[in-house]
């Protein structure tokens, strides 16, 4: 692995004392108030320096658009509610669910709460993407792969796309109905002790108000179709028409056939991803300190990252955010580094009403009837007439769902959906912070996502603030619905600086991991959540960062890719003292317990330890989750699992520990079984890391749609893969990686040309750009390029140059 890690720095370093003459060129651009240079790097990273704000922002709009256009116009159509126009009906419910949630506050306002000038700036950014859309409109030999076998064109941007709520990552509104419906099937104790709840005692009881008999799926059908994934399908190629009369739908419609299907979900059990950590120079071999940071998100080709470096006066910042986000999320200015975990705040309440059975658009409130808000939308539907449809607004937020039988309605309370609430946006004030102090209060705009920010600096500091909007809840948990009959207000918001922060700590490093970070007696313990993930990765970096030595960036990079799976040196212990009879499962007993809990990717004893861990984890929750509940809580917590394990009790039969004992056997018999009959009797061949078992093919979001030959252009993959959900290199719990660090940063305040990174599969989204894919190979063998700062080195190592000019007699 150490190999692996390393030989890119020595690759590099020979491409670029061997490369050509960059390619140079000047276009003209309509928009600009002044040249702008851009230097492409050999990573497909554009550096771009401009002479003004407006213009490095307009050129960043620009770029990202020249990248990444078909991806931009997908988020705009999710952003406005425009998918079943390109479609179908099928959509539709996504449709209605984005304009449901749309921020409908004052526009100007919202813009400026991410940067004093913030209006200016989103402005100037989405400009710059409709200069190029109105490039490639002029000729549609420049439309994108993906737009031309959709036989669509791109459209404008404006700043309201830009602030849309779609892509962010919000909680805990699904889990609200799961845990109300699950208390219903098994009693409030039950399900506590079935989820990983934590710090303290929440209270999951429902209002007696509640009839929980009347939660369905359906309830929270067009917040799920909106937050969903879009699949194609091969018939979204072709057009058709198909003449349906006009309808006229509410919030209650329900296209085609009736839901069956219960898409209720629980807390995943690898958790919800990402780690990072800061090093003091007291911890580090050069005595400077050393950010490293690896966001854990679903993984899609194009990259969900983009990293671009943005130069102007006031500005000179390099990293990674979304190619629709001006700025960057995650990276470095000439003064710190910071970088972002989930934090796991409860942002969303489901409000549930009394409504007039006389009158449906009135709920009753504090005993006297309230009269909804209601907008008319028309939605243009691909192959159907439009479809007028009906948004309905409680004082708490969007109707969800009617049920006019009942005389009841579902609404939403977000504190996204406040002013601020845009995820990433307020990292425009991060981005020119120039100390801990100005970081943190930067930090306290950030309103979305829930995150765990931290901070290195030059003057050697290092800090963590959790920022996001945390709703005062003052006698309730926020786990259940409530009735929304104004006894279950929030008492405002709690101030960012009052949620948990750290300076400069005695270890010398902090890390966050999504675990708990709650400080004990917190005194605002319902402003936050009470899910978190397994604390398996925090532990497993915190092993390495307390073991007293000082760190290079070498180190980093091994920490990054660590794949050592804390759960299974603790369950292999346990099986290591069953008794067991046969010696052929003796033997596989004793080869885990030599094991070194490492899941490389060429590991015979990964292969097995994963698929007994995967098959004793379905046992134990058929043991433990009444039938009446299985359907809800689909997964169990892996602390959960190993706590029972560890100290069995009465559930595991009348003798506990041999009921346990006979569990870990059964469960390795079957295990070994299905690993024989998928990878064949050879034990020596059951390899982890191979395509029959974990592997990571990146799958375009078109690649369903077109035929087998024309998919391999899109799709990227398959490789062989090691780690899982568990691990430090979090690779997901499937077969195929589904999330990940596909972004990895680590910067080096010692010198910001030292900063490496990776963006699988590339910074380009179009399939045939070099950039498409050129990153893949590096980050599927662990290893980074680097992160070049200076302008000296970004120049000398430049494979394109640009210039940038306004076009005549068109400067605006």
């Amino acid at each position: 692995m150490v190999l692996r890690l390393f030989v890119a720095i020595f690759a590099a370093g020979t491409a670029l004392s061997a490369r050509p003459a960059p390619e140079r060129r000047t276009l003209d651009v309509d928009g600009l108030r002044a040249p702008v240079e851009i230097a492409v790097d050999p990573w497909g990273i554009a550096h771009i320096y401009a002479r003004n704000e407006h213009d490095v922002f307009f050129a960043q709009g620009y770029n990202a658009a020249r990248d990444r256009l078909f991806q931009l116009e997908i988020w705009r159509r999710r952003a406005t509610g425009t998918i079943a126009e390109i479609l179908g009906e099928r959509e539709l419910d996504r449709d209605i669910g984005a304009r449901l949630l749309r921020y409908r506050g004052d526009l100007g306002s919202e813009l400026n709460h991410y940067h004093p000038r913030g209006q200016q700036i989103i402005e100037a950014f989405t400009a710059g993407i409709n200069a190029y859309i109105d490039e490639v409109r002029q000729d549609d030999s420049r439309l994108p792969m993906e737009l031309r076998l959709l036989g669509i064109r791109p459209e404008p941007w404006t700043p309201e796309i830009v602030v849309s709520r779609h892509q962010g990552l919000f909680s805990n509104l699904t889990q609200e109905l799961t845990v109300a419906r699950a208390v219903r099937a098994i009693g409030a104790d039950k399900v506590k002790e079935l989820y990983y709840f934590h710090p303290g005692d929440p209270v999951l009881e429902p209002d007696p108000a509640l009839d929980l008999t009347l939660l369905d799926a359906n309830v929270l059908r067009f917040y799920r179709a909106h937050r969903s994934d879009i699949a194609f399908e091969p018939e979204d190629l072709a057009t058709t028409t198909v003449g349906l009369a006009r309808r006229r739908v509410g919030p209650t419609f329900v296209s085609g056939a009736p839901q069956t299907q219960d898409p209720a979900s629980s807390v995943p059990a690898d958790g919800i991803g990402s780690n990072n950590w800061v090093l003091s120079g007291r911890r580090t071999e050069h005595g400077a300190p050393i950010m490293a940071n690896d966001p854990h998100r679903a993984l899609q080709a194009p990259s969900l990252r983009y990293l671009v470096h943005l130069v102007a006066p006031g500005w000179n910042v390099i990293g990674g955010g979304e190619p629709a986000l001006p700025g960057v999320s995650i990276g470095h200015n000439a003064h710190g580094a910071w970088g972002l975990t989930v934090f796991g705040i409860d942002m969303e309440d489901l409000y549930v009403y009394e409504t007039r059975a006389s009158n449906p658009n009135e709920y009753r409130y504090r005993g006297a009837w309230e009269s909804m808000r209601v907008e008319r939308e028309t939605i243009r539907v691909k192959g159907a007439q439009p479809v007028d449809v009906t948004l309905k607004f409680t004082r708490h937020g969007p109707v969800l769902h009617e049920d006019e039988t009942n005389h009841k309605a579902y609404a939403l309370r977000a504190g996204w959906l406040e002013k601020g609430g845009a995820p990433y946006l307020a990292s425009l004030r991060m981005n020119q912070a120039t100390s801990w102090e100005e970081f943190r209060d930067a930090c306290s705009y950030s309103r979305t996502p829930a995150e765990n920010m931290v901070w290195a600096d030059l003057r050697g500091t290092i800090g963590w603030q959790a920022v996001g909007i945390a709703p005062v809840r003052q006698h309730w948990s926020g786990l259940v619905p409530v009735p929304g009959d104004g006894r279950y207000e929030w008492d405002g918001y709690l101030p960012i600086k009052a949620l948990p922060s750290m300076v400069d700590p005695d270890e010398g490093y902090i890390t966050t991991a999504n675990h708990n970070l709650v400080p004990d007696g917190y005194r605002h313990r319902n402003a936050v959540g009470w899910s978190w993930a397994d604390p398996y990765r925090a532990n497993r970096i915190h092993e390495v960062l307390a073991s007293g030595k000082r760190f290079s960036m070498a180190d980093m990079m091994a920490l990054q890719h660590d794949e050592l799976s804390i759960p299974a040196r603790q369950l292999v212990w346990l099986l290591s003292r069953v008794e067991v009879s046969d010696p052929s499962l003796r033997r596989v007993i004793d080869d885990l317990s030599r094991w070194d809990f490492v899941l490389d990717r060429d590991s015979v004893e990964a292969a097995i330890y994963v698929s007994w861990e995967r098959q004793l984890s379905e046992n134990v929750r058929a043991l433990m989750v009444p039938a009446e509940a299985r359907a809800l809580i689909k997964t169990i917590s892996m602390t959960r699992v190993v706590q029972w394990l560890t100290a069995p009790d009465a559930r595991f039969g009348a003798d506990p520990v041999a009921g346990r004992d006979d569990l870990l056997r059964s469960s390795l018999r079957e295990a070994l079984a299905d690993l024989t009959k998928r990878l064949g009797e050879d034990r020596s061949a059951w390899r982890y890391g191979q395509e029959r078992f974990k592997h990571v093919l990146i799958k375009h979001p078109l690649g369903q749609a077109v035929p087998e030959a024309r998919r391999a252009e899109l799709d990227v993959g398959p490789n062989p893969r090691g780690g899982y959900g568990l691990t430090v290199n979090s690779t997901s719990g499937e077969n195929n990686q589904a999330s990940g660090a596909s972004f990895r940063i680590i910067i080096d305040t010692a010198n910001w040309d030292h900063s490496v990174g990776t963006n699988a599969p590339g910074q380009s989204g179009n399939p045939d750009s070099p950039h498409y894919r050129d990153l893949f190979e590096l980050w599927v063998r662990g290893q980074y390029f680097p992160l070049l700062y200076s302008r000296e080195r970004v120049l000398g190592a430049a494979t394109k140059m640009e210039t940038l000019r306004p076009t005549p007699g068109r400067v605006r």
